[in-house]
Parts: structure tokens; C-alpha cells; sequence
């Protein structure tokens, strides 16, 4: 697999500008080696940068990959006449297009927020960070009609990554139960979820593939066994199909993958970008 050097510079975190440089990159099938040049806010900086993309240049003897997201037009000027590396400027290429197509200039923000202390955006995703972390593992039933989303599965099948993605990436609150042999006996959800069963989405889990997660935390354990794994997977799975839950296998899905199924299933009406 082919290694390429590849810059992310940005007068901000950088968090932009690498979240869309691996996505295109994940097109590819090259093995970055990743450069983070982040809070290049000056002239000097923006020199710097100048410098140490160029000197990978000669060394490599091929061009780095530059992805830039520079407000100032200054520091982006020096990038863009000094740099020996394939520029690909984020602002360059969509915002200034959208300029001249909303008649419009843009904001220029240098990050996402450009005062989180005032952000709506920004205090509703702690909020819903808050939320999911207290209502994680069906530690609390307190304010669960304040839930956006309510995740169901056996034990170790995708719950809490899941939640935690959608509370970060999305703002929404999401609380996750697990489904345990009491659930089974009952032959019914935990009861303090019944209200709430519009919100409600399962992961389910190959068996196999359950054991083998279960296995790295408690090796050799009943709880970890095949056969006890395949028999919660199949009492769930029916639990699910009675109640009349939409569920899915995490087993070859990423958090992104099975985060947006879950929004297109459940279309939570207060939903961040």
C-alpha cells in the first residue's frame, strides 16, 4: 500500500479539515502519514508550515497532500504561493463558490463556534452528552420523555458507543438499556420503557462475533460462552420482533454507519449538524 504524506492546516483545531481529508482519502487505497498543523492563524506560522511541507517535498521526493480550511486570507496567500504540496483548500473550493451563488459573503468563522460560550449548538450537545452518559446502561429511568432516542440490546452489542455518537455528533439525547434474562422470563421490555416505545431502536449482534467481544472482558466466563450468547441474541431478536421494534446487527457496521440508520428510521425531530 502506497504511503503519502499528507498535511491538514488550519487556523482553527483542524477538526474540519481532517474529518473531510479522510473521507476523501478513504477513497484511495494509500496509507497517510498524517501532519497536523493546526492554529496556523499568522503570517509567520503560515511560513513555517510553508517550510515544513516543503522540506517533506524534497525529501519524499513527491508532492505532499495539503488540506487547508484558512479564514484569513493572508496566511492562506502564503500557503497557496509557497507551498510545493497538492493544495486542496476547503474555503477556496466550496465557500467562495456559494459566495457568488447566495449573493452573499460567508462568516469566515475560524472553527465551528466562533464563541462557544454562547453557542445554542454547542451547550445543547453537552446537554445531551450529560443525558446519555447518566442514562447509559439503564443506570437511570428519570426524564426518559426527554429522550430523543432509546437504544436496546444485549450487553456488549454497540449501545454506548452509539449513544455517545449520536449525543456528540448530533445533540441529541440518547439512553440505552440492556436486555437481560429478567427482560426474557417477562417475556417483555423493562417496563419503564413501554411509554416510550416509539423512541426505541435495537442492536442486535452475531453470536459468534458477541462471544468473541465478550471474551476480551471476562475470558472464559458463562457470560461470554457461545451458547449463552447465542441464546440472549435469540431472545432479544424475538423480543424485538414482538414489540414491533426497528433493530439492526452492529456486527459489520461502523458507529457512523449504524448512527445514521437509526436517524433515518427514527427522524428524531431535534437533530444537529
Amino acid at each position: 500500500m502506497t504511503t503519502r504524506s499528507v498535511f491538514f492546516v488550519s487556523d482553527g483545531t483542524g477538526i474540519t479539515a481532517e474529518t473531510f481529508g479522510n473521507a476523501v482519502l478513504a477513497q484511495f487505497e494509500i496509507k497517510p502519514r498524517h501532519i497536523r498543523l493546526p492554529f496556523t492563524d499568522t503570517v509567520d506560522k503560515a511560513h513555517q508550515a510553508v517550510r515544513q511541507i516543503n522540506h517533506t517535498a524534497e525529501i519524499e521526493g513527491r508532492r505532499p497532500i495539503v488540506f487547508t480550511t484558512l479564514a484569513n486570507m493572508d496566511v492562506l496567500e502564503v500557503i497557496e504561493t509557497g507551498c510545493k504540496g497538492m493544495l486542496l483548500d476547503m474555503f477556496g473550493t466550496f465557500v467562495r463558490p456559494l459566495e457568488i451563488e447566495l449573493a452573499m459573503k460567508s462568516n469566515h468563522r475560524i472553527g465551528r463556534f466562533s464563541d462557544v460560550s454562547k453557542s445554542k449548538e454547542y451547550n445543547d450537545r453537552i446537554a445531551a452528552i450529560d443525558f446519555s452518559l447518566q442514562h447509559d446502561d439503564g443506570q437511570s429511568n428519570r426524564d426518559l420523555q426527554g429522550a430523543d432516542v432509546i437504544l436496546v440490546g444485549v450487553s456488549r452489542s454497540g449501545k454506548t458507543p452509539t449513544s455517545l455518537y449520536l449525543a456528540m455528533q448530533h445533540g441529541l439525547k440518547a439512553a440505552n438499556y440492556p436486555l437481560i434474562p429478567e427482560d426474557f422470563e417477562r417475556l417483555q421490555l423493562p417496563p419503564a420503557l413501554l411509554p416510550h416505545r416509539k423512541k426505541i431502536f435495537g442492536l442486535t449482534i452475531l453470536p459468534e462475533r458477541l462471544s468473541e467481544i465478550r471474551n476480551e472482558r471476562r475470558p472464559n466466563s458463562r457470560y461470554a460462552s457461545l451458547e449463552n450468547c447465542r441464546h440472549e441474541v435469540s431472545e432479544a431478536e424475538a423480543m424485538m420482533r414482538r414489540a414491533g421494534i426497528r433493530w439492526l446487527s452492529t456486527t459489520t457496521k461502523s458507529i457512523e454507519e449504524i448512527a445514521t440508520t437509526i436517524l433515518q428510521e427514527l427522524q428524531p425531530q431535534r437533530l444537529t449538524y
